[in-house]
């Protein structure tokens, strides 16, 4: 099966390369971003999980609504993106089924950063989706980690997807830069070898990024900004009807492994 998610949070990428933005800049371009993603997914017609901060859902219940309205899972994505403390877990569940009125079965840090597993199981969750089984210097060291889910202490762990023999991650930044057929096929592969895949993205991608930050120049790096907007959103849908293609199912996380 395929799942799809996104990270719904405040744009404060920027903030990491010495050009913040405004704040109610970060919250309108991920507004706008998954409206655009809101509208592949309808045309598409396939369903998705999106992992949003309690903060960005109080500044957009309207759209948080019409996530849940729309048959898409809400789970959730802390209560800041950029700050995080143990009571958030209970907290930033209890806003978005507040907001959304649908149940939070799901977790995910901010950066997929580690994250105590009893904690979230103490705050109700049902899964934790923190877990990028890869190599990345800096970043991630989760090697020996398992690629498909897995029950940890009585909680489901969803990964995201890598390749099979080489753990080539699968995520946002492979989209943009990869060879695009590259990456259609890493997909299929794992899909078929595990049946399980599972690729997340931020809304904030699909705006052109590169009219962020100084005007004619953006404040990020180009491994960002490629592919970003229209061009974002073209791989995408490509990407889903590839997959419909080859008839793998798509489904929201809460549906992945046992839950």
């Amino acid at each position: 099966m395929i799942f799809l998610s996104f990270d719904v949070e405040e744009f404060d990428t920027p903030s990491e390369y010495g050009a913040p933005l405004p704040p109610e800049e970060e919250i309108t371009i991920s507004a706008q971003g998954t409206a655009a993603i809101l509208e592949v997914l309808a045309r598409q017609q396939i369903p998705a999980t999106f992992f949003c901060t309690a903060h960005f859902a109080q500044q957009q219940p309207t759209l948080i609504r019409r996530i849940a309205r729309e048959g898409h899972e809400v789970a959730s994505h802390g209560f800041y993106h950029a700050d995080f403390s143990p009571g958030h877990l209970k907290a930033s569940k209890d806003v978005l089924e507040a907001i959304s009125g649908q149940p939070v079965h799901g977790f995910r840090m901010a950066r997929m950063m580690p994250v105590d597993v009893d904690g979230i199981a103490a705050a109700g969750y049902r899964y934790n989706a923190s877990l990028n089984p890869t190599f990345i210097p800096g970043r991630y060291n989760h090697l020996c980690a398992p690629r498909t889910p897995f029950l940890q202490n009585g909680l489901w762990q969803l990964p995201a997807s890598v390749t099979p023999l080489l753990r080539i991650p699968l995520f946002w930044l492979a989209m943009h830069n990869l060879p695009f057929g590259i990456y259609q096929t890493f997909c299929r592969v794992a899909a078929k070898r595990d049946r399980y895949l599972h690729i997340y993205f931020h809304p904030w991608e699909f705006i052109d990024l590169r009219t962020i930050g100084t005007p004619g120049r953006t404040s990020l790096p180009r491994y960002i900004t490629r592919h970003s907007g229209q061009e974002l959103l073209c791989r995408l849908e490509r990407l889903i009807c590839y997959l419909k293609a080859h008839r793998f199912p798509f489904g929201r996380l809460m549906e992945a492994g046992e839950l």
